[in-house]
């Protein structure tokens, strides 16, 4: 995936219902990451067991979701600030989570 220059990408700290969609997802990016979900910038969830992770995105007049499910192990999240309710990532921390 290639994340254009200046493109801020943001990793929630709490899980999510993977029965969220697009609509649930934005939503959640509006109440609970205070953001605009049209932005242009990426939000990352993952799931309970951080066995999957989902990416949400404004593109060009639509949104896209990304959904990605580890077939063994789990995704190992970076530190979060005691009082974070998200991690600002880089697209190589990305990447590599």
């Amino acid at each position: 995936m290639l994340i254009p220059r200046g493109t801020r990408v943001h990793l929630a700290r709490e899980h999510v219902d993977f029965r969220k969609s697009i609509d649930g997802l934005s939503g959640v990016v509006r109440t609970v990451l205070e953001d605009d979900p049209s932005s242009g910038h990426l939000f990352v969830f993952h799931n309970r067991r951080r066995t999957a992770v989902k990416v949400l995105w404004w593109d060009h007049g639509g949104f896209c979701l990304l959904y990605k499910r580890l077939a063994r192990g789990r995704f190992r999240l970076p530190f979060f600030p005691d009082d974070a309710i998200r991690v600002r990532m880089t697209g190589a921390d990305l990447a590599a989570l």
